[in-house]
């Protein structure tokens, strides 16, 4: 049982690791846009009007609500495969 258990956590590992990776190449993207954002000039920008900022903007929100939103699901996902982990674990009837 403890083979298995050690297999499992080891997939679960590479899992994270590549959860991880993909998490931090949205973050470079939320700071890219971050970055493109803050050089915008304040005034007389030429975004296609009123209509194109809105959409700039509404472009920079989602990415950042993306990330956000992949991190929540990263904790969730280490919270639920722990907490069978941690059963297995407690479970000494099963050897």
């Amino acid at each position: 049982m403890q083979q298995v258990l050690d297999e499992l956590i080891g997939h679960l590992s590479v899992s994270h690791q590549q959860l991880a990776r993909m998490l931090d190449a949205e973050r470079h993207i939320a700071v890219k846009m971050a970055q493109v954002v803050h050089a915008l000039p304040d005034r007389n920008p030429q975004f296609g009007g009123f209509d194109g900022l809105l959409e700039g903007a509404y472009t920079v929100s989602k990415n950042v609500v993306s990330y956000l939103h992949g991190l929540a699901e990263l904790q969730e996902a280490l919270a639920d495969q722990l907490t069978v982990v941690l059963k297995e674990m407690d479970d000494p009837e099963e050897e």
